[in-house]
């Protein structure tokens, strides 16, 4: 039936390479995403909890987020609670399903008047370096897939789907210090 089939396409002109590129292949895409609802939620939470503590009564605290650059600015009577400030936050975003290494709190805090203030930016997409260092990582494991940068998400495809779930268990145990997720993924 197929053999028949093929015949007449090929006799009225219209021919299909089999090549094996024809034939899908799996893939998946690694990006680095946080999900502005989900910081808002976090970020609230802290709001709540921090103007509920004993420890903070009567004290000058306030905890904003910038949605469009993805910031959280803090502000606090002293270091010492920026930095209660700044463990709370951390602690409730993992909670809320955020990566802890999607925080970058290596900016000190700085004195303003009377207050204490520090911005603590979001990475929000995989930065150039990180998708290098990604790609790295995947080349020299010796896999036999191919990892593309496209952007800012890392594009990983095989032959097989067995071999992408080996690389994302790789990614996992690898020491990165990037927050991940595995998108998209295609057999």
């Amino acid at each position: 039936m197929f053999r028949g089939y093929a015949s007449a396409l090929y006799s009225a002109g219209l021919t299909y390479l089999w090549t094996s590129k024809s034939f899908n292949m799996a893939s998946f895409d690694i990006s680095s995403k946080v999900d502005l609802q989900t910081l808002d939620n976090a970020v609230n939470i802290v709001k709540k909890e921090i103007g509920n503590r004993f420890d903070f009564k009567g004290s000058h605290v306030l905890i904003e987020l910038n949605k469009k650059d993805y910031k959280v600015a803090l502000e606090a009577d002293s270091d010492m609670k920026i930095e209660q400030i700044v463990d709370v936050l951390l602690s409730r975003s993992m909670r809320q399903g955020l990566d802890a290494n999607a925080f970058d709190i290596s900016k000190d805090p700085y004195p303003s008047g009377k207050v204490v203030k520090k911005e603590v930016s979001v990475k929000n997409g995989l930065a150039q370096d990180d998708a290098k260092k990604i790609v790295k990582l995947i080349k020299d494991s010796g896999l036999k897939v191919q990892a593309a940068i496209m952007d800012d998400i890392v594009r990983v495809t095989g032959k097989k789907i067995d071999d992408l779930q080996e690389v994302i268990q790789l990614c996992r145990t690898s020491d990165l210090k990037i927050p991940m997720q595995y998108l998209n993924m295609k057999s």
